[in-house]
């Protein structure tokens, strides 16, 4: 089915099962432990062995000598994978650096040997075993000395070019009313998901199965072919339930690799995960960057001239974090400039973290509108306000958005919060020994769609069963997908089977970006009206008369059931949809607006959030329960990365030090006791048949930066420094 038209009244528009809170389907499943995950599949191959992985002790250099003799004879050990015995192997696509060292060395904790044996016990104890001699070589490890080497990076499909001007931004900023020109750094992040990412593989003859954590799994399986140098045909990912992906399993990671290796060396199934000490310096992480941003307004707050550019660094080979990509969208602005710049650094891999790009650029962000709105005397809500606009404002007027409600989200926000109570003079509440903030930021996301497939049948019991490679990483894909089944089919949710993460399937969008709700169900949307057609054809009904519902294929008085027309065989459809070039013609994007309010201690400076709130609106919330919940975890990243998240460079030997759960803090329960989510009625019609729009990368564009800026509503501490950390605020009180 192709999309190139804005849709009109369809079948979702009932409303009877899409845009109602439902339960997850996949609920039982997973409190009751039967939901399997890639390191548990027993039932799938059993008799598996384990496999650790060996990292480089190095950040750069080569590998001198490497003795695994110990290793082989220690007790339980049936295999030991090198670059030495691994075969030729190739580098995905998606790959920055090899994903098995050796003898090149390209950054810390790359994986250089795989040690198997019968227990998980034996095998890392005898990973200890395996001695190693370096070549160091020096490499670049900070990216504050490597600034004015950086470079303008190539353009690319996601990040779309690397800089753009509109206008004489230099000139208009120069003659500007009110002027803000500020730095602002956000540090690494790290991936905290609570599966780590694991694979358990087998070999049947030259045909893989690999069972992982892969939120996108067309992709993978061309990566493992390519990696492998096997026929695509010849691999099979399955990938049902994932524990949390957040862009660290876009790709193709080492624990995939490597168990296949190993299966491969040891000739039974072999299970590897990566350890919670090495997915910071083994995986990819969000980078760090360096922002400099200019805005240029009239003493009213109306802005003429919005400068944004932005330094990060990565692996030769890598790519920048597109921190400017929001700001050539988000706010008017006759004269505009933004810009990347990419440093080699020879760091671990930075690739896609939660929202990359909008995530750490709405930090630096919506601090300076914050700035500018004090400089102006105005409100920060009015101030945004003041600053909308209905188009592209780098494009034009000729390429309006396609559906943007801003404007509603900072009032019906600013309302709910509670916002008319704030006072505007920092430093000026107490409670107690509290010194009490509020503040707000804008929320801005890309909306993203792509190509998407399923196949829908009806068996003969009149249950709908549905089959699409699409991943659930814990955000509710099973149940939006039934509930997109069940609205087409007019059955109920508990009548829908539902079938995910099998490269058997047909090929979907995949998880991630935002992009993964909105583009799978419009694929069951497409699959379903590819039923629906040879249904009333079985029956013998116009099909653009026929109705479904209550299990019932109808036409004015008549009515035949589902499993009748299915009969003993079942009777299946598949299609997909494309979309056309909407997405060119409208801006598509999804907004909201962030609250937050905070206590900071007096004496000690400690930040304590009391509550935060948001407006958003993204198209069709598919799910509301669901929606929210995403919502609300993003909310929380946003404010870990505001305050607390933060990777610790060792800049001498090119590692990031905190790599555990004991010294990378991330936020819990009790940090965020009120959280509150409020959805716009929105409808898209041209974003998908669906009318909807992502919502699950949304929800952390801007938390950190409301939190920051009401840390400075209550202390009058302007830091431009994340994480806003308790040694920050006292050096600034201090000072």
């Amino acid at each position: 089915m192709k999309f190139d038209t804005p849709a009109t009244t369809n079948p979702i528009d009932k409303g009877r099962v899409v845009g109602v809170a439902q339960d997850r389907i996949d609920g039982p499943a997973k409190v009751t432990g039967s939901a399997p995950y890639a390191y548990e599949r027993h039932d799938a191959a059993p008799n598996a062995v384990y496999g650790w992985i060996v990292g480089s002790a190095i950040a750069k250099g080569r590998i001198a000598a490497m003795d695994v003799r110990a290793a082989e004879a220690a007790p339980g050990v049936l295999g030991i994978v090198t670059h030495a015995n691994a075969g030729k192997l190739g580098k995905g696509n998606y790959n920055t650096a090899p994903l098995l060292g050796g003898p090149a060395i390209m950054h810390y904790d790359q994986a250089v040997a795989l040690v198997i044996a019968d227990t998980f016990e034996n095998a890392r104890a005898a990973a200890k075993l395996v001695r190693i001699d370096y070549a160091p070589q020096d490499g670049k490890f900070d990216l504050n000395t490597e600034l004015d080497n950086a470079v303008k990076p190539p353009d690319n499909g996601f990040g779309g070019a690397a800089d753009t001007a509109v206008g004489d931004f230099e000139g208009a900023f120069a003659k500007a009313a009110v002027r803000i020109d500020q730095r602002y750094t956000t540090p690494d992040h790290s991936h905290a998901m609570m599966e780590p990412h694991a694979t358990t593989a087998a070999w049947n003859g030259d045909k893989l199965t690999l069972w992982t954590a892969n939120q996108m799994i067309a992709w993978s399986v061309g990566e493992v072919a390519k990696t492998l140098g096997i026929p695509k045909d010849n691999v099979r990912l399955v990938s049902p339930y994932i524990g949390g992906g957040f862009g660290a399993k876009l790709f193709l990671r080492a624990d995939a690799l490597l168990a296949a290796l190993g299966a491969r060396e040891v000739g039974r199934p072999v299970k590897v995960m990566i350890a919670r000490n090495q997915i910071p310096n083994n995986t990819t992480h969000r980078p760090a960057t360096v922002q400099r941003i200019r805005i240029g307004a009239d003493r009213n707050g109306v802005i003429d001239a919005i400068g944004h550019e932005v330094w990060s660094g990565d692996l030769p080979g890598g790519g920048p974090e597109t921190a400017a990509m929001q700001t050539r969208l988000l706010y008017g602005g006759a004269n505009r400039l933004t810009a990347h710049r990419l440093a080699t650094l020879d760091l671990p891999e930075g690739n896609a973290m939660r929202a990359p790009g909008e995530a750490v650029g709405l930090l630096a962000l919506e601090i300076a509108m914050d700035e500018l709105a004090e400089a102006c005397g105005v409100d920060p809500v009015e101030l945004r306000i003041r600053n909308d606009v209905q188009y592209d404002p780098e494009a034009g007027p000729q390429r309006p958005f396609s559906s943007r409600k801003l404007v509603e989200c900072l009032r019906a926000g600013a309302d709910r919060f509670g916002w008319s109570k704030r006072n505007p003079t920092p430093g000026k509440v107490r409670d107690g020994r509290w010194l009490v903030g509020m503040g707000v930021a804008a929320a801005f996301r890309n909306n993203m769609v792509g190509k998407s497939g399923a196949r829908i049948g009806v068996d003969g019991t009149g249950k709908v069963i549905v089959e699409t490679d699409m991943t659930d990483i814990g955000t509710g894909s099973y149940t939006i997908i039934g509930q997109t089944a069940a609205e087409m089919l007019g059955v109920s949710l508990d009548d829908v089977i539902v079938r995910l993460g099998d490269s058997r399937f047909p090929a979907s969008a995949g998880s991630g970006g935002q992009w993964g709700a909105n583009s799978s169900t419009a694929g069951v949307y497409a699959a379903a009206m590819a039923l629906r057609a040879k249904l009333a054809e079985k029956a013998g009904y116009p099909v653009d008369q026929t109705q479904f519902e209550d299990g019932l294929v109808k036409l004015g008085n008549q009515s035949q059931t589902l499993a009748a027309l299915a009969g003993r065989e079942g009777l299946w459809a598949q299609d997909s949809i494309e979309f056309g070039d909407l997405d060119k013609r409208y801006a598509q994007a999804t907004f909201g607006a962030h609250f937050c309010e905070v206590g900071v201690d007096i004496d000690t400076a400690e930040v304590r959030i009391r509550r935060m709130g948001g407006a958003f609106a993204a198209g069709r919330i598919l799910n509301p329960k669901s929606a929210r919940s995403q919502v609300i975890g993003a909310m929380t990243m946003g404010a870990g990365a505001a305050l607390m998240e933060a990777l610790e460079v060792d800049t001498r030997f090119g590692l990031f030090i905190n790599h555990d759960m004991a010294e990378y803090a991330v936020p819990v329960h009790a940090d965020i006791p009120e959280q509150d989510v409020l959805f716009i009625d929105e409808l898209d019609d041209k974003s998908s048949p669906m009318k909807a729009k992502g919502v699950g990368e949304l929800g952390i564009c801007g938390a950190g930066a409301a939190v920051a800026n009401a840390v400075y509503n209550a202390t009058g501490l302007r830091l431009r420094d994340y994480p806003l950390t308790i040694d920050k605020l006292l050096k600034a009180q201090m000072t």
